[in-house]
């Protein structure tokens, strides 16, 4: 087995799929949004077990992983168009947080570059609620923060399903050659 061998790749791109899941699942509790931490969580499982199919020559696990990730895309373009307010969702909905709490993207309060710290005394006095206003000099606002990161996931999960193909066709080869 060469270093460049579709498994080897495959092992790369499921083990960056487990490290960009585990950082959006962290951060997802750090939310409490309970929706994607349930689907994170099984995307941990499936890639996992994508790893021990691919390391152990089991096609199984990975075709698996191949359905799973059919279901991982369609899951993050739905959290994008969620975070994008597209096809009548709102990122203001209770949805990710299967409405069991008020809480959202850990990113709203934490965007990189916010400085929300130094607001305007007249501005806090003339608005009803200080949560309508966005904090000031945000590099980036949480909501594209949270479609950058769908938008990793797809393009990591598009690279893993091709590997994937390519390896579950290398193996059922090598099964024909031993029957």
């Amino acid at each position: 087995m060469g270093c460049c061998s579709g498994r080897c790749m495959l092992i790369f791109f499921c083990t960056l799929q487990l490290m960009t899941a585990l950082e959006r699942q962290a951060l997802d509790f750090l939310g409490y949004q309970w929706a994607p931490i349930m689907v994170n969580f099984l995307h941990i499982i499936m890639v996992i077990l994508c790893l021990f199919g691919t390391i152990q020559y089991r096609p199984h696990y990975v075709v698996l992983y191949l359905l799973w990730t059919l279901l991982w895309v369609a899951w993050n373009v739905f959290v994008s168009c969620l975070y994008l307010d597209l096809g009548g969702l709102s990122k203001e909905s209770d949805l990710l947080s299967l409405g069991v709490s008020s809480h959202r993207s850990w990113w709203k309060d934490n965007s990189p570059g916010c400085d929300d710290r130094d607001l305007p005394a007249t501005r806090w006095q003339s608005l009803e609620s200080p949560e309508l206003i966005s904090a000031l000099g945000c590099w980036l606002e949480y909501q594209y923060i949270e479609v950058l990161h769908c938008i990793v996931q797809v393009l990591i999960s598009f690279l893993g399903f091709a590997y994937a193909c390519y390896v579950v066709s290398t193996f059922t080869e090598e099964d024909s050659y031993y029957k």
